[in-house]
C-alpha cells in the first residue's frame, strides 16, 4: 500500500453503482473503505477484487447501518484508525420501495427516510467534523426529481433532501475546501433498479434518454470519478444529472 494515497469511503459499496464506484476509484489510486450492511460476502467480494489490482491501494469492508447515527461515527473512526485519514466520502448508500401513495405504509415512509435522509445527512455531520481539508463528497440523488413519475413518490422525497442538504451545506463545508455535489442517475440496470420490473418496463424507461438503453454503474462511476478530479474542484454545490438525455 502507497501511505500517501488518499483515502475514500464509498457507503452501499457491495453492489450495484457503489460498487463499481468503489472498484473505480480504486484503480484512480484510492484507498477504499467498503462499507455494507448487510451482505459480508458481497463486500469480501469487492475488497478482494481492488486487492487484485496492481498492488499500490489497499481496501477493508467495514459493516455499519447509516441509519443509525452511532455507526456513521464508527464508520469515520474505524477508516481513520486504518488509513489515518479520510479524503472523499460517497453517500450512495439508499433504499428504495416504490409503491402507490394508496400503499404506503409507516414503516415502508420510514424506512426509506431513515437510510436516505438521516443516513446521508449524519454521513455529513461526520465528514464535517473528520473529513481531511481540500477532500470532496458526493451525494448519491436521482433524476426521478425532474420526472413525475407513480409510485417514486416517498423515495424522490427523500432526494428531494438530499439535493438540498448538498446545496445548503456546501458553503459551511467551503471553509474546509472541501466541494460537496451531488449525482443524480436515471434508470441504470443494478439489481435494486431492475427487481418488480417486466421486460416491458424496463425497455418503455430505457426508451426514455436519447441513447435508447439503460445506464450502466460504470457510465455512473465515471461521473463520480470525474466531480473528483483535481479539475472539478471548482464545482461545488451542484446536482449533475447522469441520464442519457433521460430528463
Amino acid at each position: 500500500m502507497n501511505e500517501y494515497s488518499k483515502t475514500a469511503i464509498v457507503t452501499g459499496a457491495s453492489r450495484g453503482i457503489g460498487r463499481q464506484i468503489a472498484l473505480t476509484l480504486a484503480r484512480d489510486g484510492f484507498n477504499i473503505v467498503v462499507n455494507y450492511n448487510g451482505n459480508a460476502k458481497a463486500a469480501d467480494d469487492v475488497v478482494k477484487e481492488i486487492e487484485q489490482l496492481d498492488g499500490s491501494v489497499d481496501a477493508f469492508a467495514v459493516q455499519a447501518n447509516v441509519s443509525q447515527v452511532a455507526d456513521t461515527a464508527k464508520l469515520f473512526d474505524t477508516a481513520i484508525a486504518h488509513f489515518g485519514h479520510v479524503d472523499v466520502l460517497v453517500n450512495n448508500a439508499g433504499l428504495m420501495i416504490t409503491e402507490p401513495i394508496s400503499k404506503v405504509t409507516e414503516d415502508s415512509f420510514d424506512k426509506q427516510f431513515l437510510v436516505n435522509v438521516k443516513g446521508t445527512y449524519f454521513m455529513l455531520k461526520n465528514a464535517f467534523e473528520k473529513l481531511a481539508d481540500n477532500g470532496s463528497i458526493i451525494n448519491i440523488s436521482t433524476s426521478v426529481n425532474g420526472q413525475m413519475f407513480p409510485t417514486y413518490s416517498v423515495y424522490a422525497g427523500t432526494k428531494g433532501a438530499v439535493e438540498q442538504f448538498t446545496r445548503q451545506l456546501a458553503k459551511e463545508f467551503g471553509a474546509k475546501k472541501i466541494n460537496l455535489n451531488a449525482i443524480a442517475p436515471g434508470p441504470t440496470g443494478t439489481e435494486l433498479f431492475l427487481k418488480g420490473k417486466s421486460q416491458a418496463q424496463i425497455d418503455g424507461l430505457a426508451s426514455m434518454n436519447a441513447f435508447n438503453r439503460l445506464g450502466t454503474p460504470e457510465d455512473i462511476a465515471q461521473a463520480v470519478q470525474l466531480l473528483l478530479s483535481p479539475q472539478a474542484k471548482w464545482i461545488n454545490g451542484q446536482t449533475i444529472r447522469v441520464n442519457g438525455g433521460f430528463i
